[in-house]
């Protein structure tokens, strides 16, 4: 299963992180802007390149300590197909470059609607005869709020095709309690959407005890992280909400289990962003500074964990 393999990742590596790639044209030092715009113009086409040039560098900077890279398709979204022809080219260059790569879409249907989300970002589509892969991520963030008729065109893809889904069950932001607190017959809403990520995941085990459902649950919420770690022994954690959000490494590690596994923490803004914090730093040196911060995060983690095994 496609979680298999982001575990042996993070064991080879001793990194249970990983790096998102949420670019904004704020966040790219000011000589790639520079490049894009005079090889493109001030439009988005130059916008995209733009992003390309900044995730390629903080690709290359990464691969050899991060297992994962997490690209947000809004990012993308928001600079046209332009920017959509991005998220394919970041998504390809981080596997070629051996990293796990997690679409954030948060997508979310029913039925044939469901089934063309999941072909386009985990399969495959014929055309003519040919197939072809649309945007080939690993895995990717899904809303299941729909229940299992949002699920099950996704689970036929992992099993068939080696990929992974994250559902969202206890989300970061402040007003997931909203709803996601609320009980239904003595049990909170994002209980219950756990227990389903178990129930789903029957379907796609993996040998290393994490089915291809794993769970978005926030480091904003460490009690609730240890809570849904006790009771969903076989669904992997994807833990947003460390460092910018105010999660915590002491508080994230209570989503872990005793081989130092069952869970990967993304980190977005401090990684990309990190050039910006340096003092005296050229901008041109964007790519170490968020090496360096990688670096330091996964020596913030690893510290409160037992030793990452399989």
């Amino acid at each position: 299963m496609s979680m298999d393999r982001l575990l042996e990742k993070i064991v080879e590596m001793q990194n249970p992180t990983v790096a998102g790639l949420d670019p904004k044209l704020d966040y790219i030092p000011e000589f790639l802007r520079r490049q894009a715009f005079e090889a493109y113009g001030n439009t988005l086409e130059g916008a995209a390149e733009a992003l390309w040039l900044f995730n390629q560098g903080l690709i290359d900077a990464l691969c050899d300590i991060v297992p994962a890279v997490k690209p947000q398709a809004a990012y993308y979204e928001m600079y046209g197909w332009q920017g959509m022809r991005v998220l394919e080219r970041t998504i390809r260059y981080a596997r070629q470059k051996g990293m796990f790569v997690i679409t954030d879409g948060k997508r979310n249907d029913i039925g044939p609607t469901m089934q063309a989300y999941a072909a386009a970002h985990l399969g495959e589509v014929a055309v003519e005869g040919e197939s072809f892969e649309p945007f080939g991520a690993d895995a990717l963030t899904v809303n299941g709020y729909l229940g299992s008729d949002g699920i099950n065109p996704l689970l036929d893809i992992c099993v068939k095709r080696d990929k992974g889904i994250f559902v969202l069950v206890k989300t970061s932001n402040p007003s997931s309690g909203e709803l996601q607190d609320r009980l239904i017959e003595g049990k909170a809403v994002y209980e219950v959407m756990g227990d389903m990520c178990e129930q789903w995941g029957e379907a796609a085990p993996g040998k290393y005890g994490y089915s291809a459902v794993g769970a978005v649950v926030g480091a904003t919420y460490p009690q609730q992280l240890k809570e849904l770690r006790e009771k969903l022994p076989h669904t992997f954690f994807l833990v947003p909400g460390y460092g910018a959000q105010g999660g915590g490494a002491q508080g994230v590690a209570l989503g872990f289990d005793e081989r130092g596994l069952g869970a990967v923490v993304n980190s977005s803004r401090a990684i990309m962003c990190a050039w910006k914090k340096e003092e005296g730093l050229a901008e041109e040196h964007y790519a170490q500074a968020a090496r360096r911060e990688a670096l330091r995060m996964r020596e913030d983690l690893t510290a409160h964990l037992p030793s990452i095994r399989l």
